[in-house]
């Protein structure tokens, strides 16, 4: 049995039957399917779309240069998500054809997309095409390219202090992980994602979110039923874990793009953006019926925190009034301790202490 104790997204009680009744159907155990995670250099066109993968090397303007690709390829962006960490970028893009509004079917033109793509991102990508769960798909993309691996430690107050510990729990046959770090919507789904992707069974967890920090506890043995790992094993779960965490963790001013949808709305904003001095660490992308919903995350070319009177240049020439600025840089945490989240349980109320339950027998 697992148990959540959940909240919306503004941290309030969720009393809509309708969100509550989706939920239920989609934890409904005849609901959940197997799929295989073959990666593969091809295209696959779903009903609805043409959903594009792509992974390369970051650098100042590539996601403007993508955009543009794909516009004079007359396809249209429904929808993207884009991460980037440790210089490695990683991008899922739902596309339609412009004419038709349908999923692009052609071989050869898929394959000429694909190719041009290859070129912008200098030959240094893994293209394929698939239609999976698009954070999920990140997060693989990421850990398949190794990026826990390339370059040193993110700065603390652009990701956030990040705590991994790594145990052998020789008594309880177990192997313990603990995670300290700032809160986020999502923190749990990327950590757990990571565990089973490294295919590490989770048997008990338990996560404490009280105030701007959360708190992860979770006891597991690998799918082989090894319960004693490595040192070098311990150290590949801690980055992998650690990454995990920071990949979402906003970097930069987040500015908010809403208006109308139009062709080339994506490549020409980007543009604007590279025209500017501005890099783009993470996008989300959405379209809903004519209109557009859009966030960036911005930094200047070097990585440093972009000036105040660029953004503003930038909002000009875009559009004060479709154009905003939401926040500024995620303060990082001071503390670094090494902790312990058994001892810390038996301090905390009891209303902060969320159990997740058993979610296979031991």
């Amino acid at each position: 049995m697992d148990v959540f104790h959940v909240v919306d997204q503004n941290g309030n009680k969720i009393s809509n039957t309708d969100v509550i009744d989706r939920i239920q159907q989609s934890l409904d155990s005849s609901s959940f399917k197997y799929r295989s995670l073959k990666r593969s250099v091809g295209v696959e066109a779903s009903a609805n779309y043409t959903t594009i993968e792509l992974i390369g090397t970051d650098r100042p303007g590539l996601l403007s240069e993508i955009f543009a690709v794909l516009t004079n390829q007359q396809c249209n962006i429904v929808a993207s998500e884009m991460w980037t960490h440790n210089m490695r970028i990683a991008s899922v893009v739902l596309v339609t054809d412009i004419s038709t509004g349908l999923p692009i079917y052609d071989t050869n033109r898929l394959e000429k997309i694909k190719q041009l793509l290859g070129y912008v991102l200098k030959g240094s990508t893994d293209i394929s095409f698939n239609s999976t769960h698009v954070e999920r798909r990140l997060h693989q993309i990421m850990y398949a390219n190794h990026d826990y691996e390339r370059g040193g430690e993110e700065t603390c107050a652009l990701r956030g202090h990040v705590e991994v510990t790594v145990e052998n729990c020789n008594d309880k046959g177990y192997i313990t992980v603990n995670a300290k770090c700032n809160d986020r919507p999502k923190l749990l789904f990327d950590t757990v994602c990571t565990l089973t992707d490294m295919h590490y069974m989770i048997f008990h967890a338990t996560v404490i979110a009280e105030g701007p920090e959360a708190y992860m506890e979770f006891y597991v043995r690998h799918i082989d039923g090894v319960r004693i790992i490595s040192e070098g094993e311990r150290q590949r779960i801690v980055h992998s874990l650690e990454d995990a965490i920071r990949r979402r963790s906003p970097e930069g001013i987040r500015l908010e793009l809403c208006c109308e949808d139009r062709v080339g709305l994506l490549a020409e904003v980007t543009r604007i953006f590279r025209e500017n001095g501005l890099s783009v660490t993470q996008a989300e992308v959405t379209t809903r019926e004519s209109k557009a919903f859009n966030t960036f995350y911005v930094v200047d070319a070097s990585g440093e925190q972009v000036r105040p009177e660029t953004i503003e240049e930038v909002r000009n020439v875009i559009g004060q009034t479709i154009l905003h600025v939401k926040d500024e840089l995620v303060e990082c945490s001071s503390s670094q301790a090494r902790f312990s989240l058994g001892n810390l349980f038996k301090s905390r109320s009891e209303k902060f202490l969320y159990n997740l339950g058993l979610i296979r027998s031991s």
